[in-house]
Parts: structure tokens; sequence; C-alpha cells
């Protein structure tokens, strides 16, 4: 990846609070024009990392850039063209949609800044809400307006963390259509989310767990990367199925519906551990990793960095 490709470049990007390291030595490239999915366990620094790219944390150690600027340096520059969509939404309850995105373009000091905003209001299919006060709206719309606010002062870089948390599903995808379109038009998309749907639409992703950068690249690449053999298991007893297997060092179990997915790296050791329920009433099949296979593996093989 060239200079010129890259939107977000940083190395060693660090962060300690007190003797706790919430980020650790991280190492993240993003070009332009791309979703870039941030996963992990809650506490795992995902929020930490966001907030140094946008200048609003110093990192403790590492260096690098946003947009061209010096993380370190220039994180006032770096704020004027990122928009930051936090995980609670923070614009006003008591002001209506209009009012709300029209403050927001004051504080930018956007040119043409009623056009801009009947341009916005449009554009998120706002338009006919425009009145309607910002506490009054559901889940789903209040996330709307605020992606609004955030493209009011025409970002080149989206940081968006969790930012579909207890939205329905409808409004999920259409958010999701929203962000494609965004960059196919150029914008670069960083998104931290815990939907396995969302990841796979990303064009790229990281996983970190508790500071680490445990994994990047394409899911495809992850899945690969991970050289896991799964199985899937249905029928009766998988309670006592799933206890004598996590019983076992290396094999991964979760449920997934009616069904458990079982994976490890080794295929022999799978084998023979699913060797002694085959003969029984149970429906043990192989089949193709999944990217959420990936991750509950990566979820069970970390440790939680915080001390008391």
């Amino acid at each position: 990846m060239t200079d010129a490709e890259a939107i977000i470049d940083v190395h060693g990007l660090t962060k300690r609070y007190d003797e706790r390291v919430v980020v650790d030595h991280v190492d993240m490239q993003v070009r332009r024009g791309r979703i870039y999915g941030f996963l992990g366990p809650n506490g795992s620094g995902k929020t930490t990392t966001i907030r140094m790219l946008c200048g609003l944390l110093t990192p403790d150690d590492g260096s690098g850039t946003c947009l061209g600027f010096d993380i370190r340096k220039e994180s006032r520059k770096i704020r004027r063209h990122v928009g930051y969509m936090t995980q609670r939404f923070g614009l006003y309850e008591d002001l209506s949609i209009e009012e709300n995105l029209d403050f927001i373009a004051r504080v930018y000091e956007v040119p043409q800044r009623q056009r801009k905003v009947k341009e916005t209001l449009e554009q998120l299919g706002l338009a006919s809400r425009r009145t309607q006060l910002a506490g009054a709206l559901s889940g789903g719309w209040k996330q709307r307006l605020a992606l609004a606010a955030c493209l009011l002062h025409e970002p080149q870089l989206l940081l968006l963390d969790e930012p579909t948390a207890g939205v329905d599903p409808k409004a999920r995808r259409e958010f999701w259509d929203h962000l494609h379109q965004l960059a196919l038009d150029g914008l670069t998309v960083l998104v931290s989310t815990h939907y396995m749907d969302e990841a796979e639409r990303c064009h790229q992703l990281a996983y970190i767990a508790y500071g680490h950068l445990l994994a990047q690249g394409t899911s495809k690449e992850m899945i690969a990367n991970a050289q896991l053999t799964t199985y899937s298991a249905s029928g009766p007893r998988l309670a006592d199925l799933a206890k004598a297997l996590r019983a076992y060092s290396g094999i991964n179990v979760a449920s997934f519906g009616t069904t458990l997915h079982i994976s490890a790296t080794s295929d022999a050791g799978l084998e023979a551990a699913l060797a002694p329920w085959r003969d029984g009433d149970l429906h043990i099949t192989r089949v193709d990793t999944t990217l959420e296979d990936v991750f509950i593996a990566l979820m069970q093989h970390t440790t939680d960095n915080y001390s008391s």
C-alpha cells in the first residue's frame, strides 16, 4: 500500500491507564474508500483506538498519520476532517432534527449552511421528519440523524463506534446501504461492530482483544488463516456433548440456534474427541468454517487485561 492510498497509517499505537495497557502496540493501515471493520469483546480497546485516531486522545507510544496529519502533532487538523459517531446518541433531544443539524453546521462553519442542511436531510431521508424532536425518535431514526450530523461538514473519514447497537434489523440494513454508497463515493469508514452480518459487509477486518490486534485481513483471509476444522452437531444430548468437548484443550464449542459448532486447529484431535459420539443419535457433519467460528476461537484464547 502506498502512502497516497493510506487514509490511516499507524504503528505501535499504545495507550495506558495507570498500570493497565488498554491498547498495546497496534499497527493499522486503512485505504481510501474502504469500509474497515473493527471487532472484539467489550473493553478490548476499540473505542480507545478510535479516539486516538481522530485526535481525541494522545497515544502514550506509537506514531503515524490519519488523513495525512500526524496523530500526535496535528490532532486538531484531523478532527476537522473526521466524522465521529459515538456509541451513545449525543445530539440535543429537545431540538428538532433540522435544528440539531443547523447547530452542528454552525459549529463546523459549514459554507451555505441552510442549503447543506437541506441536502443532508434529503440524502438521509430525514426531510419529512425535519420538525420532529430528536428525543421522540426511535433508535433507528436517531442513528440516521447521528450519521447525518457526521456528514454535514463533508469529512474524508467516518469513525463509527458500534453505530447499530440496539437498532432493529431493517434499520441496520438501511444504515449499511448508506455506508456502502458513501464508500463508493470515496469516503473511508472505520466501524466497530459485534454483528457478524455487518462484519461480512466490510472490505477489511481487524480483531482486537484486550489491547492486542490478533488478526486482520478480508473475511476470506481471516477464515483461511485461522486454519480451523469445523463440525456441526444436531440432535438430542447437545448439552452433554458440549460439556464433554469443553474439557478438551484447543476445541471451541458454540451454540448456533439448535446446533453446536465445534472447531479446532487439530483435525486429528477433533476427530478423536468426536469419535465416541458418532454412533449415537447425534448428527455430526463437517461444515465450512464461518467468520463467527473464527472470532469465537479468538475470544476463547484471549485473557482479559483488566486488573483491579
